[in-house]
C-alpha cells in the first residue's frame, strides 16, 4: 500500500464521522501520547522496564501502526501529499547524508 493509499483509507474512515478530523495541536498531541505507547512497548522488550505481572503483551507492528493512521489523519487534515514529501525527504537524506556512513561493501564471489 503506499502513502497515498493510506491517506485514502485514514480520510475514508474520518469521514463517516461529523467531527472529522481534530485540529493540528490536538493531532500533535496524539501523536505523542501513540509515540509513548510504542517507547513503553520497546522499553519492555528492549530496555531495562520489565512489563508487571498479568500485563498483557503488546505489539510493535500495532503501535507503529497507530502512529501512521496519526500521521495520516495529521497530513490530509493539513492536504500533505505524503508520497511526494517522502519522496523529497528521501532525497534530501541522499544528497547531504549519502557518503556519511560506511557502506556495506558487496561480498566478492
Amino acid at each position: 500500500m503506499s502513502l497515498k493509499d493510506m491517506q485514502k483509507d485514514v480520510h475514508q474512515w474520518i469521514s463517516q464521522f461529523e467531527e472529522g478530523y481534530w485540529h493540528p495541536l490536538s493531532m500533535l498531541a496524539r501523536l505523542t501520547e501513540e509515540v509513548g505507547e510504542l517507547a513503553r512497548e520497546v522499553n519492555h522488550l528492549y530496555g531495562q522496564k520489565p512489563k508487571k505481572e498479568g500485563e498483557p503483551e503488546g505489539n510493535l507492528a500495532l503501535e507503529l501502526a497507530d502512529i501512521l493512521f496519526i500521521v495520516g489523519c495529521f497530513a490530509n487534515s493539513l492536504n500533505i501529499d505524503l508520497d511526494k514529501a517522502f519522496q523529497e525527504m528521501m532525497e534530501k537524506y541522499r544528497q547531504r547524508d549519502g557518503n556519511r556512513w560506511t557502506r556495506i561493501q558487496p561480498e566478492e564471489k
